[in-house]
């Protein structure tokens, strides 16, 4: 870990929805580069500390956050946070594909028109086609770009969502439980297309699949009631836990 470098850093990290105190003291660092995932049992955290990357809890009511988080070294967790600038560079993908019930191609141009980031037939062309190839989707695709995205199959369309956010060029992936809705030749092939994406992404995710956590990630924190229990490297996290909850979870005591 020392030798990282650190994309995220967050410290003294207190979320609240009305009254309940949902994230408790958090403090980690998230390596540059490399994927972090997020363990731990239902109701305990995760989703909400990944959507803080990005400021999606802003969209609850009654939510309030204290503590801090940088990205890069600057302050998110501020009242003069560019939110739009944000979301570009910290990107999200959710539990279940959430595609526009557009065609591929303007699945695609929709966010590329919202930040005004290529115009011209041909350099939108390019794009596309570049974000489809990060993904793997050009060869199978190329000749359907005026297809409904909802006739894809899961599978295409989780590839789809996860090529909608790399086309706006982030520097962070976050994504909540993204193989949930899919069959295991579908999640083992979005876990080999996660592993190429690290070459040049920060990349977060969260799991309740601890095999998963085992498989895909370089670096695993447990979350247990809106704690941070316990993080280090996956090896580590996952052979020789130093608390006692990590170990009691990772072996199937609770869950």
């Amino acid at each position: 870990m020392d030798q990282m470098a650190v994309k995220i850093r967050a410290k003294d990290l207190n979320l609240f929805y009305g009254d309940f105190h949902a994230l408790q003291d958090i403090q980690f660092s998230v390596p540059e580069k490399a994927i972090t995932a997020l363990i731990g049992p239902s109701g305990c955290g995760k989703s909400t500390l990944l959507r803080c990357f990005n400021r999606m809890n802003d969209l609850v009511e009654n939510c309030r956050i204290t503590g801090s988080i940088r990205i890069d070294g600057q302050e998110v967790v501020d009242d003069r946070t560019d939110l739009i600038a944000l979301r570009k560079k910290v990107g999200m993908v959710f539990q279940r594909p959430n595609v526009f019930d557009l065609s591929i191609y303007n699945n695609l141009l929709f966010g590329l028109r919202i930040h005004r980031m290529v115009s011209g037939k041909d350099r939108i062309l390019a794009t596309i086609r570049w974000g489809l190839e990060q993904v793997g989707l050009w060869d199978e695709l190329k000749d359907r770009l005026n297809q409904n995205a909802r006739t894809l199959t899961l599978e295409q369309q989780q590839r789809l969502c996860i090529a909608r956010v790399v086309i706006l060029r982030p520097e962070v992936i976050l994504l909540d439980e993204p193989c949930s809705a899919l069959d295991p030749i579908a999640t083992m092939r979005i876990e080999e297309l996660l592993r190429e994406l690290k070459r040049d992404y920060t990349i977060v995710i969260v799991t309740h699949n601890m095999q998963q956590a085992a498989r895909v990630s370089d670096y695993t924190g447990f979350m247990y009631l809106g704690r941070l229990i316990e993080f280090g490297t996956t090896s580590q996290v996952f052979t020789n836990p130093r608390d006692r909850l990590t170990e009691n979870y990772i072996s199937g005591q609770f869950g």
